[in-house]
């Protein structure tokens, strides 16, 4: 996937983070519960003015902070993550692309559907190797401080949190809450075998290298 061009790179990711705000936009609509970092945002806006987009992008630039304290990787990708995956949740919703579903079974649906959508925007904007969302590397962080926890237990503990936070500020917790948090797993693994992705193979470069191999290529007239 590196030996791809910038130009050809950037596109997945662009699509890929396309996609995965479709698909998150589809999991708020089926109305049976939320994800947790999906709660979170939801939370925050029932406490403040800010549109679902505008939360998305607060607490992704909050978690990046942490991110940098860590020492992990900021990429590219991890800030178009940031800007862009909940500004298009917005725009669905301004436009109504999807209604909010009314019944369990059409929410299952619109929420698997969902699911299967976050997972191939993660399959193309992963494979730009432009470095991933800061959640991720919040959770990466962490399993590398604290060697002696499991990443099911770090996983749990963190999204338990945002879950419990999301909760407590209004966010829809149910049915769906508990197929988002076991089933991305499933159809993110399912996904990637369908690709024949695999997705330790993929050298990541943050944004200094990016921008060194740009200043290379511009040199050099390879872009």
């Amino acid at each position: 996937m590196n030996n791809y061009g910038y130009g050809r790179r950037l596109s997945r990711v662009l699509l890929g983070q396309l996609i995965n705000g479709l698909g998150v936009f589809l999991t708020l609509q089926a109305n049976i519960g939320l994800a947790p970092w999906s709660a979170f945002n939801v939370g925050l806006t029932n406490l403040t003015p800010l549109s679902y987009g505008d939360a998305s992008i607060v607490v992704g630039a909050v978690v990046v902070i942490f991110d940098l304290i860590m020492r992990e990787r900021i990429g590219l990708g991890t800030l178009l993550d940031i800007l862009l995956c909940g500004k298009i949740v917005d725009f669905c919703k301004y436009i109504n692309l999807v209604p909010m579903m009314d019944s369990l079974f059409s929410g299952i649906v619109c929420l698997l559907l969902g699911e299967l959508g976050i997972a191939l925007g993660t399959y193309f904007y992963v494979s730009g190797g432009l470095c991933c969302g800061p959640r991720d590397g919040l959770m990466v962080g962490l399993v590398k401080r604290l060697r002696r926890i499991s990443v099911g237990v770090i996983r749990g503990v963190l999204e338990g949190t945002v879950l419990v936070l999301g909760w407590l500020m209004g966010a829809k917790v149910g049915i769906g809450t508990v197929i988002a948090v076991f089933g991305i797993s499933f159809i993110l693994d399912g996904t990637f075998r369908v690709f024949h992705f695999d997705v330790t193979q993929v050298q990541h470069e943050d944004l200094r290298q990016t921008w060194q191999n740009l200043r290379r290529r511009v040199q050099t007239s390879e872009i």
